[in-house]
């Protein structure tokens, strides 16, 4: 039976730490990558669900800045098949109207993988559904401290003063300055942290963590994950009694 969930009440960006590949393979016998690879069919199903739901943005947390101290075998096998899936997908991206974005450190990528990848953002630019974010490369320290040297570089230059610094002037420095902070926060495999990603936007967030591992979590637990969500009260440090007048 289908999770019910209400139009009225759907997050407009969710965010999702994918975490568990490894773990898939190594249930099931296999080596590492086969976990990725199945990981891949599930970012394919997960998209096509929230675009199809309406979300406004996915953004889904690819490959930290720390995944670059992973064995080079793995590294090169992900680079690979990162490449391998943007040009798969590209078509899909088009059929359901999904523009693909990325927030990270683009230029740590191998030159193949970041000009497909730059590639399929120009072709589906037009796009006007659902915003897929791949955060790629990326840790949230990384873009704290990018954020910190812009700022700190507009007041050298006379460009802002300190007292006009606020946290709107912090968010406009951040990677995500165009996108709403996310609703929502989904992390599988049961892990129960943020691992250094989106600590600024994720302020406000409401978190859902689930034991599903990535490659097992279905278009019915993601939907799980949303009607769970839309049966929280979202307070933003205001009482219920404020929310109701």
């Amino acid at each position: 039976m289908s999770i019910e969930i209400s139009k009225e009440r759907m997050p407009r960006h969710v965010a999702i730490i994918m975490d568990g590949n490894g773990r898939w393979a190594k249930q099931h016998g296999l080596v590492r990558m086969f976990g990725h690879k199945k990981g891949v069919e599930t970012v394919h199903n997960i998209t096509e669900e929230a675009a199809r739901l309406g979300i406004e943005y996915l953004t889904l947390y690819t490959f930290s800045t720390e995944n670059w101290n992973r064995p080079k075998e793995e590294v090169d096998a992900l680079m690979s098949l990162l490449v391998d899936t943007i040009v798969k997908e590209t078509d899909t991206l088009m059929k359901n109207n999904v523009r693909l974005l990325t927030i990270g450190d683009l230029e740590r990528l191998p030159k193949e993988a970041r000009r497909k990848f730059e590639g399929c953002m120009e072709e589906t630019a037009g796009n006007t559904g659902l915003r897929l974010v791949i955060a790629l490369s990326y840790s949230a320290r990384w873009e704290i401290v990018n954020a910190v040297k812009q700022i700190a570089s507009a007041v050298k230059a006379g460009t802002l003063r300190v007292e006009e610094l606020d946290e709107q002037k912090v968010s406009e420095a951040m990677t995500t300055a165009d996108m709403p902070d996310p609703d929502l926060l989904i992390r599988t495999s049961g892990e129960l942290r943020i691992s250094n990603f989106l600590l600024w936007q994720l302020a406000y967030s409401e978190l859902y963590f689930t034991p599903c591992l990535w490659p097992d979590f279905t278009v019915e637990e993601f939907r799980r994950a949303i009607a769970d969500y839309q049966h929280r009260e979202r307070r933003f440090g205001k009482t219920s009694e404020q929310l109701k007048n």
